[in-house]
């Protein structure tokens, strides 16, 4: 963290008060008793540590003890202002009969609080499972440790239903010294890797968890996250991430709690099959053979998992192709970046982040950067020999001299050539095999410098980049689909002068970037069971039903709150 503005966006949980409520012998309310509360959306903080009452009574023209109690609920720096500007948004309470008032007057930015602003804002005991005995049938199993799957086990754990959790990969500690082998000598472990193993393709990535979901599920998901040891700030970020270091270590308490709770978890189990009877699904079989029953069956097993596609689709599971966005990664030095977001201020501020679209252009895809990554490296993220993949990756610190993001355009069934299930996979392979053509091997990855991508020629050499398996100075027009170019090059302009410096002679095109999303979406029912083989529960990124860390723990969310329902009415 940098000097100067470094505590204004350390991460904290802020309460103040408050204090009032105490003096007052008042007990704070129960998360379902929200109706007499406000919440305040935009009030500017001196600092992080700044008395909120006198804040709110000075947006409300109500005097100071009017306000019995106020909580920082979200917190979020606005670096376009000079000089940057903290804004927070806060669940207050008022002295009896005082919120009605301030409703009628429709101030700009205050509505009453809810339940769902309490589940949300993940408030104490918002989030209370209560378990339950379930019966002596078979007990849940859940395939796949990435987002989706941890949640979805933690979920019904909860409710007392001993789950089974099967993963491929291996625990994150003998995963790390896998994938530092992977990154330093190529040696690829297919089973163990950066997308297999406890905490899916999300343990080796920003640890970026800020999601526009408006499901207060998000807030069970952020609380668990903490209750594992994640920074109590993610709470209240308004663009919150862990960093890849300390979400290793916060995996490993996870599995403790999971534990605690009465799950199994195993590592090195590939489920090869699943296992149908009378149309429903009642098992799995690994890959060395053994046969295990349980249902329901979770299927959690992430995008890059194309064995596992096969196989459920082989069970009778329907699926429809779908479309990804492709494209390669973009990384410049970071205090470029810094000084174009930043201004002067720069040196004072965590690494800067962007998030920026394309204008419409007719007839003309839109391109968009994705999975910004501040301070980070630009990642080999391969699980088979023969293909190159990048992503990108940030510690907590975001300490990196380089920061990257994909600059990616949609492809669909006409980029595809065919409309069957696992015609975006095809096409997607085709990709990733040629970069490893094109990068001669050895995982190392294809690469232009933007300037001679605008300018219409090959690199011939390149500036040091991230990339641990080194680069190729090459032409993308090799690799990529010409629309796919040409909408890149459009955007990579439109950047440039959002963003001056950002298409300049350091910026540096990695490739290619084929995982923004699953081109393959199982279908599923209003209970959220698999269309065509009941009992199995499509769930996640790679199932077609989420976007990143927090959007596919939801989805898990959901559906483990699914199967709890089922097996609550049928007992």
């Amino acid at each position: 963290m940098r000097a100067g503005l470094a505590k204004l966006v350390t991460p904290a949980i802020v309460t103040h008060g408050i204090g009032l409520r105490e003096a007052l012998g008042r007990t704070p309310a129960a998360p379902t008793e929200e109706a007499l509360a406000l919440l305040i959306s935009g009030v500017r903080l001196p600092s992080r540590d700044s008395v909120l009452p006198p804040l709110v009574s000075a947006k409300l023209g109500l005097p100071h003890h009017s306000v019995v109690e106020a909580t920082l609920l979200r917190v979020s720096l606005d670096a376009r202002s000079r000089p940057p500007t903290l804004l927070g948004n806060l669940r207050v309470e008022l002295t009896p009969g005082l919120e009605d008032a301030v409703l009628a007057r429709g101030v700009p930015g205050v509505r009453a609080f809810t339940p769902r602003d309490a589940q949300r804002a993940a408030l104490p005991g918002a989030w209370s499972i209560r378990a339950r005995s379930w019966t002596n049938g078979p007990r849940p199993i859940v395939v796949g440790a990435g987002p989706a799957g941890l949640f979805a086990a933690m979920r019904l754990a909860e409710a007392g239903a001993r789950p089974l959790l099967l993963e491929r990969g291996q625990p994150v500690h003998e995963r790390r010294t896998q994938v530092a082998r992977y990154w330093t000598h190529g040696e690829l472990d297919p089973e163990s890797n950066v997308v297999y193993g406890e905490g899916g393709a999300g343990t080796f990535s920003d640890g970026k968890i800020y999601t526009r979901l408006k499901d207060g599920r998000v807030g069970y998901v952020l609380s668990r996250l903490v209750k594992a040891g994640a920074d109590p700030g993610i709470l209240v970020d308004a663009h919150p991430h862990i960093g890849t270091d300390r979400l290793r270590r916060v995996l490993v308490r996870f599995r403790e709690q999971l534990l605690e709770l009465g799950a199994e978890l195993r590592f090195g189990a590939r489920v090869e099959a699943l296992l149908v009877h009378a149309g429903r699904c009642v098992g799995v079989r690994l890959g060395d053979g053994e046969e295990i029953l349980g249902s329901p069956v979770v299927l959690a097993t992430g995008q890059a998992a194309r064995d596992s596609i096969e196989a459920f689709l082989a069970a009778g599971m329907v699926a429809q192709v779908r479309p990804f966005a492709l494209g390669a990664r973009i990384e410049h030095p970071r205090e470029m970046v810094d000084r174009a977001r930043h201004g002067a201020a720069f040196d004072q501020l965590p690494a800067a982040s962007y998030r920026l679209v394309a204008p419409d252009r007719r007839g003309q895809r839109k391109g968009y950067t994705f999975c910004m990554c501040p301070g980070g490296l630009v990642i080999p993220a391969s699980e088979r020999q023969g293909h190159v993949v990048v992503n990108g990756m940030s510690s907590s610190q975001r300490a990196s001299r380089w920061s990257n993001a994909a600059v990616v355009v949609p492809v669909d069934q006409a980029d595809y050539g065919a409309d069957d299930a696992l015609a975006g996979l095809r096409f997607r392979d085709a990709i990733e095999q040629r970069a490893w053509e094109l990068g001669g091997g050895g995982f190392a990855a294809p690469a232009q410098r933007v300037s001679d991508l605008l300018a219409g020629r090959a690199s011939v050499d390149l500036p040091r980049t991230s990339h641990p398996r080194g680069v190729v100075p090459t032409h993308l027009a090799e690799l990529l689909p010409r629309p796919v170019l040409q909408a890149m090059i459009a955007a990579l302009r439109a950047f440039d002068r959002e963003l001056p410096g950002f298409a300049g002679s350091d910026a540096v095109l990695i490739a290619p970037e084929t995982r923004t999303a699953s081109p393959v979406r199982f279908a599923r029912d209003e209970q959220r069971q698999a269309l065509g083989l009941a009992g199995a529960y499509p769930v996640g990124e790679g199932m077609g039903w989420g976007g990143g860390i927090i959007s596919a723990a939801v989805d898990g969310v959901r559906s483990a709150e699914a199967i709890e329902q089922a097996s609550a009415s049928s007992s």
